[in-house]
């Protein structure tokens, strides 16, 4: 005999609902509720739980369950599971999910996304999987899917809806309003109409509300906005998210080479990227490819090992240099309690300056006369930061060991890298991107390698020089 589930014991507000104390997002005691839920075996009580949450929070609830958890969870919302739940999903748990839910019930939730957020989940399905989802979608869905895999990852292609509004230059407001009264395939959320000429390229929009503020014998072109920031398919996402902010769109068309009208990227798809492309760019200053949260431990071992192995060859490089004056660290031993000291504050100093140089790269913010700005006063500051630790540091090294030439050494090998850490910080990422390489990933690593190198050698040096 099966337990009965208990009543909601949480307090409820005057229209029935739980009442918690966070303005948004999942409760701890809803969690819990739900795993309580699921342990005891009460489908009825899951459901009343889960059904009347945002598809983000029923996402955030997916994740916060356990693996066994989280697919009995699948199997009880059965046929009411959310699609609009899959694009919210961390990665490794989404694949989880759709291997539970198959081919043929995966097909059905993808033709019920918008066309963007559908292309956002297939992408990442393997090529046998997509086969066998494809068959079972409607021709004409198949083929949006199939096209949006041609243009280039990452690109306004991959990112555009194709569910859009689009009128006829010839058209009047009048008959544009009864045709969007009439149709049954507009998109569920639209923020601008857009307007074509017979070659289907787009000549202007509209925004909607100038369209409810506007009399019906008005004719579209009359009232239209014709300075269109056309997306071209193969333009990168870091690109249009860019445009957006410059510009301060909500919506903009994407063209094919022709100046075809083809779909649409909304601002809520922009913030999406910005999170996105900022996320990134922070994992990689880490050396990390993605958040792995989620995934196997064997899998982040993996993808974690590569970064480690070349930070290794720096640290290599950096005990390299300390060899080279072995001998006069064995004499001076206070020399090898204060040498990581400088090292330590020009790396940490480079990164503060590595950072905003990435960040203002990204934003393209950078341009020939803020670059030389940028570079001066990023080494007017590593230079002044130098000189105020190395009063710092000097006067803590002569009380510590009593000996002035100590303190004047480390303060004298302070300065030269605060100098270096603050140069190279700048340096560093704009060679790379030039280079056409990524400054996220690869800027650390040659950072921290020269903020070692130049201070262990300076420190040492000027020691090997002025105190033996």
């Amino acid at each position: 005999m099966s337990e009965q589930a208990p009543e909601n014991e949480a307090a409820a507000g005057p229209d029935g609902t739980p009442e918690t104390e966070e303005v948004f997002g999942l409760s701890d005691d809803l969690v819990g509720a739900v795993e309580e839920a699921l342990e005891a075996g009460w489908p009825a009580e899951v459901g009343k739980l889960v059904t009347d949450l945002h598809a983000a929070d029923k996402a955030d609830l997916v994740e916060s369950l356990g693996a066994d958890e989280r697919l009995r969870l699948i199997d009880i919302l059965g046929a009411g599971f959310d699609p609009e739940v899959l694009p919210h999903l961390d990665a490794a748990v989404r694949e989880e999910v759709i291997d539970r839910l198959g081919p043929e019930r995966l097909a059905r939730l993808l033709s019920k996304l918008e066309s963007d957020d559908a292309v956002d989940v297939f992408e990442d399905l393997d090529e046998a999987f997509q086969h066998r989802i494809l068959t079972a979608l409607p021709l004409a869905y198949r083929h949006v899917l199939q096209e949006s895999l041609t243009f280039p990852e990452d690109s306004a292609g991959r990112l555009m809806q194709r569910e859009m509004v689009v009128i006829p230059s010839a058209w009047t407001l009048g008959e544009t309003i009864d045709y969007m009264r009439a149709a049954e395939d507009l998109p569920d959320d639209f923020y601008d109409l857009y307007i074509v000429n017979p070659k289907h390229h787009p000549i202007g929009k509209i925004p909607l509300s100038r369209v409810l503020r506007t009399r019906r014998p008005v004719r579209l072109t009359e009232i239209m906005e014709t300075d269109l920031k056309k997306i071209p398919l193969a333009t990168d996402q870091e690109e249009v998210a860019h445009m957006f902010r410059q510009y301060g769109l909500v919506s903009a068309p994407v063209v094919d080479e022709g100046g075809r009208l083809l779909g649409v990227i909304t601002v809520d798809d922009v913030v999406h990227i910005i999170e996105e492309e900022a996320e990134e760019d922070a994992l990689k200053l880490a050396g990390i490819t993605e958040i792995d949260l989620y995934s196997a431990t064997l899998d982040t071992t993996r993808a974690r090992f590569p970064w480690l192995v070349v930070n290794l060859a720096t640290a290599i490089l950096a005990s390299a240099v300390i060899g080279l004056f072995e001998a006069t660290i064995e004499q001076i031993v206070a020399l090898a309690v204060l040498m990581p000291i400088v090292a330590s504050m020009g790396g940490n100093a480079g990164t503060q300056t590595v950072t905003v140089a990435v960040r203002a790269i990204a934003m393209k913010d950078l341009t020939d006369s803020t670059t030389r700005r940028f570079i001066g006063k990023e080494t007017l500051v590593g230079a002044a930061n130098g000189v105020l630790f190395a009063a710092l540091v000097a006067g803590v090294a002569w009380l510590w060991f009593g000996s002035p030439m100590i303190a004047l050494v480390l303060a004298a090998a302070m300065v030269v890298n605060m100098i270096v850490a603050g140069l190279c910080g700048t340096l560093i990422p704009l060679a790379l991107e030039r280079a056409g390489i990524d400054p996220a990933i690869a800027s650390s690593v040659f950072l921290t390698t020269i903020t070692d190198v130049v201070g262990f050698f300076a420190f040492l040096g000027l020691a090997a020089l002025f105190l033996i």
